[in-house]
C-alpha cells in the first residue's frame, strides 16, 4: 500500500488510501443509519473518445451490467437488490461512476462485485455481448434524444458550442454510426485502457469500520493489474471557433410550442469565477422567484417555463443552459428580446443584496442536501477526487460560494452573459393539416403530444 492519509471532511472523518496498483481509495465513517455507500469513479468519459468511435464510455457504463466472470447476466443488479441495496451507474463528459448504497452489512458484497467486473469483465465480453448492449444503447438514444420534443436540443447545442475537433464536440450518447461501427477489439482496447484501478477512485461512506473496509478493498481489488496506456484527453479548455461557424440553428419540428433554447459558455468548475456564475444564474433563472420566470412568465405571459442553470465542465468552458417555452401565439423573437435585456439590466446593475443571500442559501441547502446521503457524499468525493485531484476540497466547497460578493455575480454576467457568447436553438411546430389534427387528438379530446424534459 503506497500512502494513507487522514484528514477531516466538513465535519465527517475521512481517510485517504492508495493501493500498490495505483487505485485510490476514500474512506467515511459515518454510524448515523445503518447503510453505507459504494462509490466508484473511472476518469474516463466522452472527452477521451476519438472521431469515429464516440459512444464507447456510455456503452461500457451498459457493459459493466451485462456480466463478469464470476457474475453472469444480470447477476450485479440480482445480488444488490436481493441484498436490499440499490444501484447504478452513469456516464458525463468527464468520467464514469458506479454506485452502490448497501445495508451496511453488505458493503463487502458490493466490494467485490465492483472489483470483479473491474477485474475480470473483459474475460467475459464477447460479440454477443456487446451486440447486445449497442441494440439497448441506440434504443435508449431513440426513446431520449431522437424521438421526443426538444430530444436533440442538448446534443446540437454542445456541437455549436464546441467546434467540430472539440473532445467536447459530442455528447456521450455517441451517434448511431459510430455505435454500428465499434468492434470487439475497439471496446477491448477501451476498457484495457480506461477500466484498471489506476484510473480510479474507490470512495466507501456511512456505517463503516475503516480499517475492516480497507482490508477487504486489499483484498479483492489488490491483485487487479495496473495499465499505463491510457492517453490523456486533449485540452478543452480553450474553444477556437471559426467565426464564420453558424452559432444559431432554427428547427421546425413535432414539437409543442415554440421554444428557445441556448447555452453560454462560461468559466471552467473549480474556479471562483464558476461558483460567481452559479450564483448569477441561480438569481435569473432558478425557480418561480427568478428574474426571468418573472419577467416571461408572470409579467409578459410570453411563456410558460424559463429557466438557467449551470452545466458545471472541469476540462473545458461550463455551460449556461437556458431554456424557454413560448405561451400560445408568443414569438420566440420577442421572448428572446425580453430575455436579451434581462440580462443586460443584471449585468448593469449586479444582485440586489435580497438576490444574493437567497441564492446563495439555495444552493447552501441543495448542497447539505447532497450531502445528507452516504450516496451523494461518496459521490462528490469521487468528484472531487477525479477531477481536481483532492478529496478533501469537499470541506471548503460551499465557504466558497457564500465568500463571492455581487460585484464578482455582476463581471461574470456582464462578461459572459452576452448576445455574442452562446449558442442558439430555437423551435417552431410543424405545421399539421387537418387530418393531421384529427390523429393526433386523443378520444377525450385532450392532445397527444407531450412536452417531455430529456436529461443529457
Amino acid at each position: 500500500m503506497a500512502h494513507s492519509a487522514p484528514t477531516s471532511t466538513g465535519g465527517f472523518s475521512v481517510t485517504e488510501h492508495t493501493l500498490a496498483n495505483g487505485l485510490r481509495v476514500v474512506l467515511s465513517e459515518d454510524h448515523l443509519t445503518p447503510v453505507a455507500a459504494v462509490c466508484l469513479w473511472y476518469d474516463v468519459g466522452s472527452r477521451h473518445e476519438v472521431e469515429g468511435r464516440t459512444g464507447l464510455a456510455h456503452l461500457f457504463e451498459h457493459l459493466m451490467f451485462q456480466g463478469s466472470a464470476s457474475v453472469p447476466g444480470n447477476g450485479h443488479f440480482e445480488l444488490v437488490q436481493a441484498a436490499g441495496g440499490s444501484l447504478n451507474g452513469t456516464t458525463s463528459f468527464e468520467r464514469t461512476n458506479y454506485f452502490e448504497t448497501m445495508p451496511a452489512h453488505q458493503t463487502e458484497l458490493a466490494l467485490w462485485l465492483e472489483a470483479d467486473r473491474m477485474g475480470s469483465l473483459l474475460s467475459a465480453l464477447d460479440l454477443t455481448g456487446l451486440d447486445n448492449q449497442r441494440a439497448v444503447v441506440k434504443n435508449e438514444r431513440r426513446q431520449r434524444y431522437d424521438n421526443v420534443p426538444y430530444g436533440t436540443a442538448f446534443e446540437r447545442l454542445v456541437a455549436m458550442a464546441f467546434p467540430d475537433g472539440h473532445p467536447y464536440h459530442h455528447t456521450p450518447i455517441g451517434s448511431m454510426a459510430d455505435l454500428d461501427a465499434a468492434t470487439l477489439a475497439d471496446a477491448q482496447d477501451f476498457f484495457r485502457t480506461y477500466y484498471a484501478p489506476n484510473n480510479a477512485v474507490l470512495s466507501v461512506v456511512g456505517d463503516i469500520d475503516p480499517e475492516q473496509t480497507l482490508g477487504w478493498i486489499e483484498k479483492y481489488f489488490g491483485s487487479i493489474p495496473a495499465h499505463d496506456g491510457k492517453r490523456p484527453p486533449r485540452d478543452g479548455s480553450k474553444v477556437e471557433r471559426d467565426a464564420a461557424a453558424p452559432m444559431r440553428q432554427h428547427l421546425v419540428e413535432e414539437v409543442p410550442s415554440r421554444a428557445l433554447m441556448a447555452a453560454y459558455p462560461l468559466p471552467l468548475d473549480g474556479t471562483r469565477e464558476a461558483d460567481a456564475a452559479d450564483l448569477a444564474l441561480t438569481i435569473l433563472g432558478s425557480g418561480e422567484s427568478s428574474r426571468l420566470y418573472n419577467r416571461l412568465v408572470r409579467r409578459d405571459r410570453s411563456a410558460v417555463t424559463a429557466g438557467f442553470g449551470l452545466l458545471r465542465l472541469a476540462g473545458a468552458p461550463s455551460l449556461g443552459w437556458l431554456d424557454a417555452k413560448t405561451s400560445g401565439e408568443a414569438a420566440v423573437e420577442s421572448v428572446e428580446a425580453a430575455i436579451d435585456e434581462e440580462l443586460a439590466r443584471f449585468a448593469a446593475e449586479g444582485p440586489t443584496p435580497e438576490e444574493l443571500e437567497r441564492a446563495q442559501a439555495q444552493i447552501e441547502r441543495e448542497w447539505l442536501d447532497r450531502l445528507d446521503t452516504v450516496g451523494g457524499r461518496a459521490d462528490e468525493l469521487c468528484r472531487y477526487a477525479v477531477l481536481f485531484g483532492d478529496p478533501k476540497l469537499l470541506d471548503t466547497a460551499l465557504a466558497k460560494v457564500l465568500d463571492v460578493t455581487a460585484e464578482e455575480v455582476q463581471a461574470v454576467a456582464a462578461r459572459y452573459l452576452t448576445p455574442d457568447n452562446r449558442a442558439v436553438l430555437t423551435y417552431e411546430p410543424a405545421p399539421h393539416s387537418d387530418a393531421d389534427a384529427a390523429d393526433d387528438t386523443d378520444a377525450d379530446g385532450a392532445d397527444s403530444d407531450s412536452d417531455e424534459d430529456v436529461n443529457a
